[in-house]
């Protein structure tokens, strides 16, 4: 006989918790790198500086609503996120700094988000089954 599944409650709401987290953490992260490399180093007036950091703060904000109603859609989205960046350092011949930043403030964070909703999802398939299971024991 194949064993049950069990339904960790607590572990799907940890593992939520800290996808959002890694989600708004690293979209933060990136609206405030976005707005001050333009505003320092490119010299450009701050509307022009936050108006090129809508691109990222749109981004979170996607991925963070996307994530509270699909999280199977979220982990996919964030797992050809990565990809995408990898293959984005290949074509551009990132240097070895380039690479050991960008992986520890996006590859890194992204991968990690994308494990978590991905490990989110399951659970909680696995508590749908198990509900299903007993409502069914229930009516039996």
């Amino acid at each position: 006989m194949a064993k049950m599944p069990v339904c960790h409650e607590v572990g799907l709401g940890l593992e939520r918790l800290f996808a959002r987290a890694f989600v708004v953490a690293g979209g933060l992260f990136w609206v405030a790198a976005s707005f001050a490399a333009e505003y320092g180093f490119r010299a450009n007036t701050p509307l022009v500086s936050a108006r090129n950091a809508l691109l990222p703060l749109t981004l979170t904000v996607v991925v963070f609503v996307l994530g509270m109603y699909n999280e199977s859609i979220t982990a996919a989205l964030l797992a050809a996120a990565t990809v995408a960046i990898v293959g984005w350092g290949v074509v551009a011949g990132w240097e070895t700094g380039v690479w050991v930043l960008m992986g520890l403030t996006l590859i890194g964070p992204i991968a990690t988000a994308g494990v978590l909703y991905f490990l989110a999802a399951r659970m909680q398939m696995v508590c749908s089954l198990v509900e299903q299971g007993a409502a069914a024991d229930a009516a039996a």
